[in-house]
């Protein structure tokens, strides 16, 4: 990178400096000299585009940052990144540079938009959520990739399926991202405790009341087990927003935003979504405040208190899965017995309701590597490392190809997820979403930790009419 080698020649012309001092003037002033210069065509050699590799002989590095939940290089992105590398046809000239950011999904966010807006920090290729995408294009902070896809033959020829290559097109039209998974949310519930609260062990609930009547099953006839849980803090960030509000919110028939494209900030849709995460917490259908308000929350539900059994019903992705595997972070070799993966019901019946998004590979504005980035991004898309990847976080591929591979057809729970996209919904492709998507989170918690739904609401019109000016909300 470029902050690696301007780094050094500076360094160089320091120690330079440094050793001469020990000889006479003149031979410290021809040092100096010398070292200035040799720092100073190093740094021009930079600016004019020739890479000190091309220089010197050595090999440039590609910085990649990605999203690490604690695995380490464990992680199925890592596997991924290490292994399509050693089949890349650049990395004799090219070091990788794995550059993970472990935290939880609003730590991710907030650190990589620091990295991407200083020269200095900024990483060559940058596994970015999709619904951030909108607003570091607004910011200036990803590479328009309209070039690039021109010659990219995958990108044109009906392999990549076009339905979601929107999430990686920005209001512009143009290009941002390769996208690398989508997917879909849904309720997973435990098919032994459901039949010992007298419940179905293939469930299907048709509205809202029926996800209520099985928590009460379940609380009444097996009182040791948590009966409901999801995303319900601002520490578990947009799984928050998208997992538990979204899905609730759409499922009434109204979205975030209207057709005119102004914010809706007060509504009955508003109220009963709210009305309903409070008759989970309400009525002690969810998990106590200490488990599910922190970070850890989803870690936790997902590796710990689903193989042990101790939830009955959890709303979250399809993908989680991959967590029970045998190379996932928590094996649970019986989950394929024990586990059942339901649509989420629209809140009076009338069909199902799934938000999906996914992950994209984005090249910062800020990379010096852009044409290498790129030719990356096509070895990493390639099967059957990528689809190895996708499978190993239970995702769904980008790539009619991939998805004909007999290892990922076959998985359990992906043709199901696959057929809930026909009904999906994504998030608005608006760069004040992701700021707006903070005042969701605070109002969800609020509602968790007593406030009263309308309350709750009110303040949240008050926050959302802040940050995107009065003229763009609306009450309905």
């Amino acid at each position: 990178m470029k902050r690696k080698l301007i780094g050094a020649a500076i360094a160089a012309a320091a120690a330079a400096s440094l050793a001469a001092c020990s000889s006479g003037s003149s031979s410290t002033e021809s040092a100096q000299t010398q070292a200035q210069t040799e720092a100073q065509t190093e740094a021009e050699s930079q600016d004019s585009g020739e890479s000190a590799a091309e220089t010197t002989g050595e090999k440039k590095t590609l910085t990649v940052t990605f999203k690490d939940d604690g695995q380490g290089e464990n992680h199925p992105w890592y596997v991924w990144l290490k292994n399509s590398y050693e089949q890349w046809g650049m990395k004799d000239q090219v070091e990788l540079d794995l550059a993970p950011i472990t935290g939880s999904e609003s730590d991710y966010y907030t650190k990589v938009a620091l990295q991407l807006a200083d020269a200095n920090t900024c990483p060559d290729l940058v596994i970015e959520d999709t619904f951030q995408l909108p607003n570091d294009v607004s910011a200036g902070y990803l590479t328009n990739l309209d070039e690039y896809v021109a010659d990219y033959d995958a990108w044109n020829d009906g392999t990549y399926y076009e339905a979601i290559k929107a999430g990686s097109i920005a209001s512009d039209g143009s290009v941002y991202g390769i996208p690398y998974s989508t997917d879909a949310r849904g309720i997973w519930y435990n098919k032994e405790i459901f039949k010992q609260a007298g419940l179905p062990e293939e469930w299907q609930p048709e509205s809202w009341q029926d996800i209520l009547d099985a928590c009460a099953a379940v609380k009444e006839n097996v009182p040791d087990v948590i009966p409901f849980w999801c995303n319900s803090g601002v520490a578990t960030g947009e799984a928050t927003s998208m997992q538990t509000y979204e899905m609730l919110l759409y499922g009434t028939g109204e979205q975030l935003i209207d057709e005119d494209g102004k914010w809706i900030v007060k509504s009955q849709a508003i109220l009963d979504t709210l009305q309903f995460i409070s008759d989970i917490y309400t009525n002690g259908y969810g998990p106590s405040l200490s488990l599910v308000l922190n970070g850890q929350a989803t870690n936790t539900a997902r590796r710990e208190y689903i193989p042990q059994q101790k939830v009955a019903m959890v709303m979250d992705g399809a993908w989680i899965y991959a967590n029970w595997d045998d190379t996932g972070a928590s094996p649970w070799p019986e989950y394929k017995e024990i586990m059942g993966f339901a649509a989420m019901p629209r809140q009076n019946g009338g069909g199902t309701i799934t938000m999906s998004g996914g992950w994209t590979l984005s090249i910062p504005a800020n990379s010096d590597m852009q044409d290498e980035a790129f030719d990356f991004i096509k070895q990493l898309m390639e099967p059957p490392l990528y689809t190895e990847s996708v499978m190993a976080q239970g995702s769904i591929v980008t790539r009619s190809d991939a998805a004909e591979d007999e290892a990922y057809s076959s998985q359990m729970f992906l043709a199901q997820a696959t057929e809930l996209l026909e009904g999906a919904y994504f998030r608005p492709q608006n760069e004040q979403y992701s700021v707006v998507t903070t005042s969701i989170q605070t109002m969800v918690e609020s509602v968790v930790s007593g406030t009263s739904p309308e309350e709750a609401m009110n303040q949240y019109a008050t926050d959302v009419a802040r940050i995107v000016g009065d003229e763009n909300v609306v009450e309905k």
